[in-house]
């Protein structure tokens, strides 16, 4: 975008927003598009939230703050768990237009329709979070849910051979939407390690990131089925808060440390997930880099002020808990960038650097 238009169309976007789309929810920032309007290269990004449950606000605020630092302006929209209301988000982006769209899809193969209308207008295209299915984007930054998926899995089968001299025991699983990429992975990541035990029992339901039909399941599977050791939840975020609830309803919470404590862990590490270690509840949350996803700024500006595409190959950064992290070009042809998970339990709930102590 020509920073002599810049003041222009950010004033526009507010009349647009009130007379013709009232029910787009938008963030610009302003102030920053005041200071930096005479900045070569200040640009506008167009981010699609697919709703603001779970993480999602944490991840919106990282790409918000990277941009700002940078003294671009940002149009946000919410489409409140709707799929066809965010393929509606992107094409008023593209209609405005902004100099790149940046989405989490709500339907990883539906968000392809409004792909193909982003590129169609000469609008690069980013995804974070979770991958498009079906179609090449310029780039996708998002957390190893593979690695998370196998780091949660692999201390539930340790948690269970410390307490039964062997990997045995029976675990319910609750997926996330499996019309997302990233419920997929950290299914995938969480039966790599679970499917090597033969002795282990895993009772998968999906939970569709729904937060009460989570707990409705761990009611009802708690209740029938006694001898539960341990819960997989895709999301911890989604699933921790209703779970304890349901297990306390049931009788069936106990501590750490315990007799008839049932194991607890997921994915996410999210501020509700890490009190729950902190409490003595759960065991285990694998932590995504949720607030880094924003460095997805670092190739757009790449991409639409320099021209340069991402290349194959490890991506350092000294210090950060994601790195080392990876890029990868999947059979669509789009550059992913995995970022490293870690792994909390009650040895390290405490490191200032989890997002979840950020917040």
């Amino acid at each position: 975008m020509k920073k002599n238009g810049l003041v222009y169309v950010v004033l526009l976007m507010g009349i647009l927003i009130s007379a013709c789309q009232p029910q787009v929810v938008t963030e610009t920032l302003v102030e920053t598009q005041i200071v930096e309007v005479e900045k070569e290269g200040a640009l506008t990004i167009g981010y699609a939230a697919p709703g603001l449950m779970g993480g999602q606000a944490s991840i919106q605020s990282g790409l918000v703050d990277n941009a700002k630092v940078k003294g671009w302006a940002v149009v946000t929209t919410n489409a409140n768990g709707d799929p066809q209301k965010q393929l509606n988000d992107v094409e008023y982006m593209v209609s405005l237009p902004v100099d790149a769209v940046v989405a989490v899809p709500k339907d990883s193969a539906g968000i392809c329709t409004a792909v193909e209308k982003a590129q169609a207008a000469g609008i690069p295209f980013y995804t974070i979070d979770i991958g498009p299915v079906g179609c090449q984007v310029d780039m996708v930054v998002m957390s190893n849910n593979t690695m998370a998926g196998e780091q949660a899995g692999q201390a539930l089968v340790d948690l269970l051979t410390e307490k039964y001299g062997e990997p045995q025991g029976k675990v319910l699983e609750i997926t996330g939407d499996l019309a997302m990429n990233t419920a997929v992975l950290r299914r995938d990541g969480f039966h790599n390690v679970l499917d090597q035990y033969p002795n282990i029992e895993v009772i998968q339901k999906a939970g569709n990131w729904q937060a009460d039909l989570g707990a409705s399941i761990v009611e009802d599977v708690a209740g029938a089925n006694e001898d539960l050791d341990a819960i997989y939840m895709a999301s911890d975020a989604v699933y921790f808060p209703g779970t304890i609830a349901a297990l306390d309803q049931l009788g069936r919470l106990f501590p750490r440390g315990e007799e008839g404590h049932i194991f607890l862990a997921g994915v996410d590490a999210s501020p509700s997930g890490v009190q729950a270690i902190k409490d003595g509840w759960a065991d285990a949350c694998s932590s995504q880099p949720i607030p880094d996803f924003g460095i997805v700024v670092e190739w757009i500006e790449m991409k639409v002020l320099n021209g340069e595409d991402p290349s194959e190959g490890e991506v350092v950064q000294e210090g950060a808990l994601w790195s080392p992290a990876e890029i990868i070009f999947n059979a669509e042809g789009t550059p992913e960038l995995f970022l490293a998970t870690t792994l909390v339990t009650e040895e390290n709930m405490n490191d200032p650097a989890l997002w979840a102590n950020q917040q």
